[in-house]
């Protein structure tokens, strides 16, 4: 796969008071995804990533979900059957949005650290656009036993793991 481009927009300034860092890990995640997933070799990949809030979560998750509530990541999967089949054209993933404050909560709750957690939160967007899914058990498994691969290989522990497991 070539180098992907990943567009990032931050809609909310407080990412870059609670975690300035998250543009730099967030792009790092999804790279790295993005090499995992299994999409075809040679294609020129893009996906855009979007630093947002509970409110615009909200309205994404009630609108495009039917769950009036926020939500910590949704993705958004381009269906473009030109670029899919025409290889001399970017393959457009789609998008991945991230709350702020819904990851900022599950973090201090789960007692992760929030650039990891935003991270786990990437990888696992992205992995949603290039097909993966947890809807049934078999699925689920595959989709978190990648995530943990790569979460590994960013040097991030299993997410999944029970606290306190093998630290």
């Amino acid at each position: 796969m070539k180098a992907p481009k990943i567009a990032l927009t931050i809609d909310d300034s407080g990412w870059a008071t609670a975690l300035p860092e998250a543009p730099a890990v967030a792009r790092r995640a999804a790279r790295a995804a993005l090499r995992h997933a299994g999409l075809p070799a040679g294609r020129e990949v893009e996906v855009s990533l979007v630093l947002s809030n509970d409110r615009n979560l909200r309205i994404l998750n009630r609108d495009y979900r039917g769950q009036d509530k926020p939500t910590n990541v949704l993705s958004f999967p381009s269906h473009d059957p030109v670029a899919a089949d025409a290889v001399e054209l970017p393959l457009l993933l789609g998008d991945v949005v991230l709350a702020l404050q819904t990851l900022l909560a599950e973090a201090r709750a789960q007692d992760k650290g929030a650039k990891d957690h935003l991270a786990h939160l990437v990888v696992h967007g992205v992995l949603h656009l290039a097909g993966f899914d947890h809807e049934i058990a078999s699925e689920a498994e595959a989709m978190e036993s990648l995530e943990v691969q790569i979460l590994h290989r960013l040097g991030i522990a299993d997410p999944y793991a029970a606290p306190g497991a093998g630290a």
